[in-house]
């Protein structure tokens, strides 16, 4: 693929988000993510591997199936109300449909079968445009429709986070425990957004600054599976020793930056009547921390090397550039006493 294709592809899909942004036009919000799905897909196949190429058809097909639900929905709602305005949806039945089809869209279970099999056959890059930027504009609808009932948010908010603990369990991928960790940071968001959307935005932004810089490190280390790991150690020893604390703080734990909106939620909660289900959230993200520990725990602690010594890349100069990473990492582990400041902005 030339640098021409690909700076099209990338401008497109760049194009597509802030058309579903600027929209109050259910249609026009419908043609902006589908700008933006059609110009991911060439992006999935630029190595025509058949993997890659089986991974490009099946997130074409759930998109499909999720954009005619859409679409559907929301001719259903102007037909019964007489408007294609966002802000404006009042009838229950197509506003439920269309929380089902964003709710596919981004992968929240349980419509979530087609992420894990998808991230799994994409290059990193690539990989890191799916769970990050292809989620914003369906959020962004999901942000706008005024929900007159949350209990179909609340149910697909705390499924996702359970579906996201138990999925990563047993898995050798990295894309896979990502695209399960994804799916359960996505619960996070849609449990609180119909009680504080700021709280929303926030644990969004911090997704988006955790995984960016996860996926960053990665693609320096070049790891795509969990063996390969234990090799990091010999091919950039610092990055090595960060990452531990990137896991963590996509985790959620203390003094990292994604302690912030999980504390913050669970709080939210409590004060709106709602314990049981923070309950459950706090114990399904521990299975999600488990096995972000078991990446580390098991390989670079534990477990020897795989490779044979003369194989061994030996502190090989990285291609990419490091200053975005070395930004976002930092932002990743120190963040957190900003947390009220950011709040503020988003409340204002």
């Amino acid at each position: 693929m030339t640098q021409i294709v690909q700076s099209t592809l990338l401008m497109s899909l760049g194009l597509g988000t802030m058309m579903t942004f600027a929209s109050t036009h259910w249609l026009l919000a419908w043609m902006g993510i589908e700008i933006n799905t059609l110009a991911l897909i060439p992006l999935m196949v630029q190595n025509p591997h058949p993997r890659a190429v089986e991974a490009a058809t099946k997130y074409f097909f759930a998109q499909t199936v999720a954009s005619a639900l859409l679409l559907f929905a929301t001719f259903s709602n102007s037909y019964l109300t007489g408007t294609w305005n966002i802000p404006l949806m009042s009838h229950p039945t197509p506003m439920a449909l269309c929380i089902l089809a964003l709710a596919m869209k981004v992968g929240l279970a349980p419509l979530h079968t087609w992420l894990p099999e998808v991230m799994q056959a994409l290059d990193l890059r690539i990989a890191l445009i799916l769970s990050t930027w292809q989620k914003l504009a369906p959020l962004y609808l999901m942000y706008q429709i005024p929900l007159t009932n949350s209990n179909i948010l609340l149910t697909l908010g705390l499924l996702s986070i359970i579906v996201g603990g138990l999925g990563g369990f047993n898995q050798v991928q990295l894309r896979k425990i990502l695209a399960y960790s994804s799916i359960a940071h996505l619960g996070w968001m849609i449990l609180i957004l119909s009680i504080s959307p700021p709280l929303t935005l926030l644990a969004l932004y911090t997704y988006l600054l955790i995984s960016t810089s996860l996926f960053l490190s990665l693609m320096l280390l070049r790891a795509k599976h969990i063996s390969s790991l234990s090799t990091s150690w010999a091919k950039i020893p610092t990055l090595t020793a960060i990452l531990p604390f990137i896991l963590l703080s996509l985790g959620g734990l203390p003094p990292l930056t994604g302690f912030a909106p999980k504390w913050l939620i669970t709080m939210e909660l409590v004060k709106e009547g709602m314990t049981l289900m923070a309950l459950i959230a706090i114990l399904s993200s521990l299975l999600s921390l488990y096995f972000y520990l078991r990446l580390f725990y098991t390989t670079t602690l534990t477990t020897p090397p795989n490779n044979l010594p003369g194989t061994l890349p030996w502190r090989f100069h990285p291609q990419h550039n490091t200053l975005v990473p070395a930004l976002t990492i930092t932002a990743t582990i120190a963040l957190l006493p900003l947390t009220p400041t950011i709040l503020a902005y988003l409340t204002w």
